[in-house]
């Protein structure tokens, strides 16, 4: 028989791993008597974890407590934990990075070797690309977080990517993560429909509205429809093209946010682009690299495509090899 400290340990593993336990499942796990496990779920009672009886069946339940106690974690669980403290140290959420390194001294400095070893590998095999966006306050996203779990309204002052601030009055659905930036979901009640806010460009107002009835998602899935919105209808300068191949072969060729795609058959589909520019959707559509038909677009983007093309010409012409034949030569 293991000696009480292992036995309490493993005890604790089976309670963290699923919410109920029966006493005889504990008992027979552990190899000892239910009397054994009574006594033992005293002791961890007694080093502060919230160990709580069940109803019907007698058995056991982890719960929460005042205090955070010791947590037994997997080896990939390990591994999973230091790493997204390592993202969360040089993130996108302001205020947790001094928190998240501390975190993180405190895990590897009990990871095994062998661990430590996984973590480090990964750590210095990954290149984060796109540093420097927007920061957001930890306590907002918190706040925000909790207003969507609890189901209760937000007033918050926005600020237009244009310019010009209003007070918008909303039902929070869902915080998204999207391309460096944070998002809120939420259903605008002055213009009775869904809009999508960038966090960092808000201003909580205390305290929060009352509670609402959650409403269905908008079509179904909040990331489709933040990235539809964030493709298309929200830049000044849109248009619609049909690529000359399917949705599915053209899907892996888009850079998130680039625009979205509606299939039509086996060899074409829709993409729907916005941007800043007509320039810049010139350049967005082009590098795809599939021919393409424009369908509906300003006329400044008919002129933007023909000088990239001209732009094109003119750099093969230069370079004396406008003149060669297209495909290989023989050898």
């Amino acid at each position: 028989m293991v000696d009480t400290s292992a036995r309490l340990l493993r005890l604790l593993s089976l309670l963290q791993a699923r919410r109920d336990r029966s006493g005889a499942e504990l008992a027979e796990r552990l190899g000892v008597t239910t009397r054994t496990v009574r006594r033992d779920v005293e002791r961890l009672r007694g080093l502060g974890y919230p160990v709580h009886s069940t109803r019907g069946t007698p058995g056991y339940r982890l719960g929460a407590g005042a205090a955070l106690p010791p947590l037994l974690l997997e080896d990939d669980e390990a591994v999973a934990v230091a790493v997204g403290l390592r993202t969360a140290a040089g993130g996108s959420v302001a205020g947790i990075e001094e928190t998240s390194l501390r975190a993180l001294a405190k895990l590897e400095q009990v990871l095994p070797a062998r661990l430590r070893h996984r973590v480090g590998t990964l750590h210095s095999a990954t290149v984060r690309v796109g540093e420097g966006g927007p920061r957001v306050d930890a306590d907002v996203l918190m706040a925000i977080a909790d207003a969507c779990r609890r189901h209760e309204s937000l007033r918050f002052d926005y600020t237009s990517p244009h310019g010009g601030t209003t007070t918008r009055s909303v039902q929070p659905h869902r915080l998204v993560s999207f391309t460096r930036h944070w998002y809120l979901v939420a259903w605008d009640t002055d213009r009775d429909d869904w809009r999508s806010f960038r966090v960092d460009r808000l201003a909580l107002r205390t305290p929060n509205g009352p509670r609402f009835t959650p409403r269905e998602p908008p079509d179904g899935d909040v990331a489709a429809y933040l990235e539809q919105r964030l493709s298309s209808h929200a830049w000044p300068v849109r248009a619609t093209v049909t690529l000359h191949d399917s949705a599915s072969a053209v899907a892996d060729r888009l850079w998130p946010g680039t625009g979205v795609v509606e299939p039509v058959d086996a060899r074409h589909c829709l993409l729907h682009v916005g941007a800043d520019t007509a320039r810049d959707l010139a350049w967005m559509i082009t590098s795809v690299d599939v021919d393409f038909t424009l369908v509906d677009g300003p006329p400044a983007l008919v002129d933007a495509l023909r000088a990239h093309g001209d732009r094109c010409l003119r750099a093969v012409r230069s370079s004396g090899r406008g003149t060669r034949p297209s495909g290989r030569r023989g050898r």
